[in-house]
């Protein structure tokens, strides 16, 4: 299985995560589904403590990188990234 690179951005929690992370904790405890309006505020992941992963894989801001020298990877646009992203996370995946 081949090697995949990922780039999400993340918006640091505020007090609406602080519910919305409550929330979910609670549902899962009871073994109960988690509400839609939850799930979809958190993109259908769990939780991360650093705040809401935003994928942005597809997003404008990213742009794929080559060369010549077998380089490979991706470059960040910063000023289109949403301004609420204050962390970028890249990650590999196999």
């Amino acid at each position: 299985m081949p090697m995949t690179t990922h780039i999400v951005g993340i918006v640091p929690p505020d007090e609406t995560w602080k519910r919305m992370k409550a929330v979910w904790d609670s549902c899962t405890i009871a073994k109960v589904e988690i509400p839609k309006a939850v799930l979809e505020f958190f993109n259908h992941v769990a939780p991360d403590d650093k705040g809401v992963l935003i994928p942005l894989d597809k997003h404008s801001s990213i742009t794929e990188y080559y060369n010549e020298t077998a380089r490979q990877g991706y470059e960040v646009w910063l000023e289109y990234l949403p301004v609420d992203i204050k962390v970028l996370r890249f990650y590999n995946s196999w």
